[in-house]
């Protein structure tokens, strides 16, 4: 009796084993391998034009794939949710689309938008921010032009439990101005096989402006860096990133980038120290990896970020809050202002961080 026991143990375990290969195997034939710099497609160019000497505002927001609202938490960040339950995910996005529309930015830089994804039930969110903001409905100024870029495509997420399944997401920008192409650049990715198959393969989503009566263009870069790595990822790909504004800067273009960084900006943890060193820590910018006469915006009176190791509570001492949301500027943008919008994290665990900016004559 005990032989066939441990037979049938031994045959359990063989079928598991052989699923579990057979799965790494499909997972690496169906990679998401994208190439060094993709063209990305346009839709609805803005017809707005800019030159020097004019001024812009800019809002970056990551929506969370309108699944991580005021009453969420995730499992990454020591919480227990996987997706979005059908009315979080409605109630979230109708939140975060009203939001757009009311504040009627020149340039909306969008992170963590789901366009064909299990956990948002295959809802195209790209298609819904594009659509309603091209309708002119933002103080009659439409419409935009609109690309995305995929920066998490896998077939199927196979953790934590139940799991992810399907999740195409990326990043977004609209613009009222005319965008002559748009460009997805691959950032390093730190993880390795198999972790990497169903791991995200995080870029930057670059958009290029004809400044008028000029040569020179306005380069837009829409950004969401590493989050859950050991550090390394972050570094290296902010090196990236750095490399390339800095590359455009030097053709005479000026240069607008922002997102999420997932790192906290210079003066963030006075702001908002760390409750507990378990808890998830970003990496830290320092005003150092700037080249001269570059600068940061960000705003350090309001959080851009909460943690989700539990919904949102309205005391804010029960919560940890980070900056890790905001912009570099080339030299020949001048800030005007940045403001974090407190919009309680109640349809995203981000607020949105809205700039104002002008193109410095002559530079």
């Amino acid at each position: 009796m005990a032989k066939k026991i441990l037979i049938g143990i031994g045959a359990v375990l063989g079928v598991a084993v052989l699923a579990f290969a057979g799965l790494v195997g499909w997972l690496t034939i169906r990679e998401y391998r994208p190439d060094a710099v993709e063209d990305i497609t346009v839709f609805e160019a803005g017809n707005k034009s800019i030159a020097p000497g004019d001024s812009l505002t800019v809002l970056s927001q990551n929506t969370g794939y309108a699944g991580l609202g005021k009453d969420s938490d995730f499992f990454m960040d020591g919480g227990k949710d996987v997706a979005p339950t059908e009315d979080q995910q409605a109630d979230n996005l109708a939140g975060l689309s009203a939001l757009l529309t009311g504040e009627g930015a020149d340039v909306y830089f969008l992170q963590e938008v789901d366009t064909n994804s299990s956990r948002t039930r295959g809802v195209d969110q790209s298609a819904v921010y594009r659509d309603i903001l091209s309708l002119g409905g933002v103080d009659g100024a439409g419409p935009y032009s609109s690309s995305h870029a995929l920066n998490y495509s896998c077939d199927f997420v196979p953790f934590p439990w139940p799991p992810l399944g399907k999740v195409h997401s990326g990043l977004q920008t609209l613009s009222r101005f005319k965008v002559d192409k748009a460009e997805r650049v691959a950032l390093p990715c730190p993880f390795s096989w198999p972790v990497s198959t169903a791991n995200l393969k995080r870029c930057l989503l670059v958009s290029y402006v004809p400044l008028e009566g000029t040569d020179r263009e306005l380069v837009l870069v829409n950004l969401h860096l590493e989050a859950y790595d050991d550090g390394e990822g972050k570094a290296a790909q902010t090196k990236v990133l750095l490399d390339l504004l800095t590359a455009e800067y030097e053709k005479g273009n000026y240069v607008i980038a922002g997102g999420d960084f997932n790192q906290t900006f210079p003066g963030a943890l006075d702001a908002f120290p760390m409750q507990d060193p378990d808890l998830w820590t970003p990496g830290v910018l320092e005003d150092s990896i700037l080249p001269e006469g570059w600068q940061f915006a960000c705003d350090l009176s309001v959080p851009s970020c909460r943690l989700l190791n539990h919904p949102y509570d309205p005391d804010p001492a029960g919560n940890q809050f980070y900056v890790i949301d905001g912009f570099i500027l080339s030299p020949n943008v001048e800030l005007d202002s940045v403001e974090t919008l407190d919009e309680q994290f109640q349809y995203t665990d981000h607020n949105p961080v809205s700039l104002r900016v002008t193109l410095r004559d002559g530079q």
